[in-house]
């Protein structure tokens, strides 16, 4: 199996096709990358800027660059020594338009006698044989079809019509009702839709690759791919929506000839990774939420708590676990309720229970799990803490959940089978689409797969984890963004020294709620941190992350029942950091006073992600300081023509200080090309402890299995480290000499002094050189 160094992201679409990507190539390798990792590149919808909405997987994307593309990029890669790694989509497809899926349109068509009625995921005895399509305004709004050249039309949808269902004279009303689907109003999609979606899209219906001649036929372009040796690996999209991901990897493994695999896969705190699962790790969320931890100051979490509950204006902080009870439920009992209500239906009529109450109990089930899903017999111990946690939360649940109980233990049976494509569901929707817009103390701890009570975590435990990831999973991936990710790498660093700020903190955000207040406070304290965070930014962009966090927090506004009031407010909270000049002036004084130290945090977690273990990705654009928010921000085109320039300008022998972006680009540089031209240098993992009265502002580490390979050295808490005096006699002892890979500066051998070793960047790279 060939396996990755490192990672670089890019997002393929019109804008940057596959033949540019073969462009980049020359770049990439100079940069130190070791293999190129592309978004979704299948035929998707048209005009997708993202690709997660395959409409056709016999094909690579025309508007992505074609085969045609995959091919210009795969010889580029080759004759640069750079490996492939390509995202998939194996649990949805798009059919927003059905006439681009043949998939889809054969299915509505031909209804349960279509060859695809199998392949997709339809309740077809809930609604009477139709597949229920929740595209209309309101069920009224049936008047408003027409048929047109042997289609059915709604405004800009198009529906086939079966055989035999129409003649001249017949209206179109008529002729819907003899279609094997259903026209029905967009709002009953919430309880009445009947088949499998990616989460609460309804734009993206549920495949079951489980079933042999669907994964082959949905699988058979990806395997020409390494038939044909254009590509190397696969990062798997979301594979806890699949109703075995077990026995999918193992199927895709052996297709792909035993390639490099990574899932998309959300670990929870403390939870790890299925031993039977054939892949080489997860795409890095839980090494994100490791690195972001450790520049974090523990001693803000209290004044943090303390206002969080003024903003709210609580005697306390909010609970989260409390909190996320709530939202979950809100969406089992909400958007996701045709999910519930499907598991519901396959609990047996001779048991004898209540509908409504096999409903609710199978909703608080899933609202008590503290894991995206189980695999069964894996994790059971979890599902039977999760029934017993609903019984207390609900006694009057107490009978029907021991009934329910064997079904959703057998791994067998339907229930449990569904079960467990489901819980992720709710979980995603209910932690990180709600929750973490509306638990604000600090927005560098809402990030994808992390557990924002964790405020912060000692060097120690961030050795404990990361020596434990060398043994488990040394060639899982590490990052830092992604397209999915709440905020940046570098907003987020620059958001966590208001842990180190607190009083500035405060003072800032009651200036800026005075003078253009967001009448929802814990809402007003995402929005500012963000704006502070992603500072400079255009007001469209900031303008459209507000909106969106607002509806997604669903507080005061949400997306469905938009409160217009409100949102008027907060648009004018967003257009007074361009229009007032006194809160222009708040803004640019705080992001002044954090940005000298938030750029030591992005440095500092740029090297130890990179030289961690485990194979570090670089996102499109982020070797140069990012500050973007939540997609589709983070999906914006990057100038690679400037950062090719400022890497020639590196490689002349130029030394930018520390606050230019120049220097990110420098230390991704050279620690990539070390990780790929000196592998031996990463053999192992050891913690090294520094002494002194600074000892806690470093984290340092030696990749080598004898203390001479390369070693990483990072500052943590940067303004609490300047306030407090410096590095003053803080040092760490070298086992023997060797040269900073940034400065080119050498030590010798034994003690030497963090303030000479951090003089000119607030990292360091050595690299033995005896």
């Amino acid at each position: 199996m060939r396996t990755p160094v490192s990672t670089y992201r890019l997002q393929i679409r019109p804008g940057l096709t596959l033949q540019d990507a073969a462009e980049l190539t020359g770049y990439l390798r100079t940069l130190g990358v070791d293999w190129v990792y592309v978004s979704p590149i299948l035929t998707a919808e048209e005009g997708s800027d993202h690709g997660y909405d395959v409409t056709d997987p016999s094909t690579v994307d025309p508007s992505r660059g074609g085969p045609e593309g995959l091919s210009a990029l795969s010889k580029a890669a080759r004759e640069q020594g750079l490996g492939v790694l390509a995202d998939i989509v194996p649990n949805h497809m798009g059919v927003a338009s059905a006439g681009q899926n043949a998939w889809w349109w054969q299915l509505l068509k031909e209804g349960r006698g279509s060859k695809y009625a199998e392949a997709f995921d339809v309740d077809w005895d809930f609604g009477g044989g139709k597949i229920r399509i929740p595209v209309l305004g309101s069920d009224e709004d049936l008047e408003q079809i027409t048929v047109v050249d042997g289609e059915l039309h709604y405004y800009d949808h198009r529906f086939p019509l079966a055989e035999g269902t129409f003649a001249p004279g017949d209206s179109p009303q008529d002729v819907h009702a003899r279609q094997h689907y259903q026209l029905i109003g967009w709002r009953r999609a919430d309880a009445e839709l009947n088949y499998r979606r990616f989460f609460a899209v309804n734009t993206l219906a549920g495949v079951r690759v489980e079933i042999p001649w669907v994964f082959d036929e949905s699988h058979e372009e990806i395997v020409r791919w390494f038939r044909e040796e254009l590509v190397d690996g696969l990062r798997i999209d979301h594979p806890d929506g699949l109703a075995d991901p077990e026995g999918y990897l193992a199927r895709l493994r052996e297709a792909t000839g035993g390639a490099y695999l990574l899932v998309e896969k959300i670990l929870e705190p403390g939870e790890q990774l299925p031993g039977t699962f054939s892949c080489e790790g997860t795409t890095g969320y839980d090494a994100l939420a490791d690195v972001d931890r450790l520049f974090v100051d523990p001693a803000a979490e209290e004044y943090l708590d303390s206002l969080d509950a003024r903003l709210r204006d609580a005697d306390a902080p909010a609970d989260y676990e409390d909190m996320i009870h709530g939202t979950k439920r809100r969406i089992a009992d909400g958007i996701l309720r045709s999910e519930i209500l499907r598991l519901a239906r396959l609990v047996p009529q001779s048991m004898d229970l209540p509908a409504d109450k096999v409903a609710d109990a199978i909703a608080e089930v899933i609202c008590c799990f503290p894991i995206y899903r189980t695999y069964l017999p894996y994790g059971q111990d979890v599902l039977e803490e999760s029934i017993r946690r609903a019984a207390e939360n609900r006694a009057d649940l107490k009978a029907v959940l021991e009934d329910l109980r064997p079904l959703l233990l057998d791994s067998s049976g339907a229930l449990a089978r569904r079960f467990q494509q489901t819980s992720g569901m709710v979980m995603a929707k209910g932690v990180e689409d709600t929750a973490f817009f509306r638990y604000t103390r600090l927005g560098t701890l809402t990030e994808v797969g992390a557990d924002p009570t964790e405020f912060a975590v000692s060097s120690g435990v961030f050795h404990e984890r990361t020596a434990r990831r060398q043994q488990v999973l040394p060639l899982s991936m590490t990052t830092l963004s992604t397209h999915d990710t709440k905020r940046s790498e570098d907003a987020r660093a620059r958001i966590s020294v208001i842990s180190e700020a607190v009083p500035e903190w405060e003072l800032f955000l009651g200036t800026v709620q005075e003078l253009a207040p967001i009448p929802d406070g814990p809402l007003a304290a995402l929005v500012w941190q963000s704006i502070v965070g992603a500072w400079p930014a255009d007001r469209g962009r900031l303008q459209s992350y507000a909106l969106k966090a607002a509806r997604e927090a669903g507080n005061s506004t949400n997306w469905t029942d938009p409160n217009q009031d409100f949102e008027r407010h907060l648009a004018a909270a967003v257009d007074s950091v361009f229009d007032v000049p006194e809160v222009a002036a708040a803004l640019a004084n705080f992001v002044a006073e954090l940005e000298p130290y938030g750029t030591s945090n992005s440095l500092s977690a740029k090297l130890v992600q990179l030289t961690m273990p485990g194979v570090p990705d670089v996102y499109q654009g982020t070797e140069f300081r990012d500050g973007s928010l939540t997609d589709p921000d983070n999906r914006r085109p990057v100038d690679f023509q400037a950062r090719m320039t400022a890497l020639a300008e590196l490689d002349n022998g130029a030394a930018p200080p520390f606050t230019d972006e120049a220097a990110k680009l420098l230390v991704v540089s050279r620690a990539l090309r070390l990780r790929r031209d000196r592998p031996e240098l990463f053999g192992g993992y050891l913690p090294v402890v520094a002494q002194g009265a600074a000892a806690d502002h470093v984290v340092a580490f030696d990749r080598g299995a004898d203390r001479r390979g390369a070693l990483t050295v990072a500052t943590r808490l940067p303004k609490r480290l300047a306030r407090e005096g410096g590095w003053r006699d803080t040092a760490i002892e070298l086992s023997g000499n060797a040269r900073d890979e940034l400065t080119g500066a050498t030590y010798s051998a034994g003690t030497v002094h963090l303030a000479t070793l951090l003089e000119q960047y607030p990292v360091a790279l050595l690299v033995p050189t005896d």
